[in-house]
């Protein structure tokens, strides 16, 4: 896999990486809007990690210091919108990630293109504003912990996701009781142990069937006991079954 790593990009550009390529960490001056539109991306934050295939987008606030992985060959699209003004998004303060659908992904493709005019760009901006206006949060996202012990059991969850680990077992092994660990869930990531596990599973299966891993071996590495069990939380998860979702980043996009 390569590891090449990029400089940071323009608030507005269209870019072809490969799987496993990386842009170092950075921060703009305006907000971003960041799409791709073949391939899967993994952003990470101060405030925690996204990621996103063609189906979605992450808007980026001003001076976030943020940084990009992408799995599998990625069509990289990023749009600028002033910090100074009107944001298209009703929670434009913090990483957020968008529903994409087809209008809005015609919409980041052409803005994106090195070919039009000024006039031909407020056009399409403008659409596309109206347009953001209406779209529904979707986030796949891992938030960052912030207390040590909560940090650790979440680490030694994503190293070992094939092996099934109770709340009870992680709280022996981080030096806490189960009910700390199980608060510090809660009060910092807003969901149960199990729906944050869960959360870990789908994010990590993404990446995996983003890179050519089958749907069994996925649910395999990912710890589901059946991969029918897996298949059924990933299509209520993303919206599509992991088939439909690895064989879209297989289709050619158009230039």
């Amino acid at each position: 896999m390569s590891q090449i790593r990029h400089e940071p990009v323009a608030p507005t550009t269209t870019r072809f990486l490969g799987g496993g390529e990386t842009i170092d960490r950075h921060r703009h001056d305006d907000h971003q809007l960041i799409y791709v539109s073949s391939g899967v991306l993994a952003i990470t934050t101060e405030h925690g990690s996204w990621v996103a295939s063609n189906d979605r987008a992450v808007w980026i606030p001003a001076n976030t210091w943020h940084e990009h992985r992408f799995y599998g060959r990625s069509r990289f699209h990023t749009v600028g919108f002033p910090a100074d003004g009107r944001t298209p998004l009703l929670d434009a303060e913090r990483p957020t990630v968008i529903a994409v659908d087809t209008l809005v992904r015609e919409l980041l493709i052409a803005l994106t293109s090195a070919t039009l005019t000024q006039t031909e760009t407020r056009h399409i901006e403008a659409v596309l504003r109206d347009r953001l206006r209406r779209v529904t949060a979707q986030p796949v996202a891992l938030p960052a912990p912030r207390d040590q012990r909560l940090a650790d059991a979440c680490r030694l969850v994503e190293e070992d996701l094939y092996r099934p680990c109770t709340l009870a077992q992680l709280a022996d092994r981080v030096h806490t009781s189960e009910r700390t660990l199980s608060r510090l869930y809660r009060d910092e990531f807003g969901m149960t142990f199990p729906q944050w596990r869960t959360r870990v599973r789908i994010f990590t299966a993404m990446i995996m069937l983003a890179e050519g891993a089958t749907v069994t071996d996925t649910a395999h590495a990912c710890g589901w006991a059946t991969t029918s069990a897996f298949v059924q939380t990933f299509a209520l998860a993303v919206g599509m079954t992991p088939g439909n979702y690895r064989a879209g980043m297989d289709k050619p996009q158009q230039e």
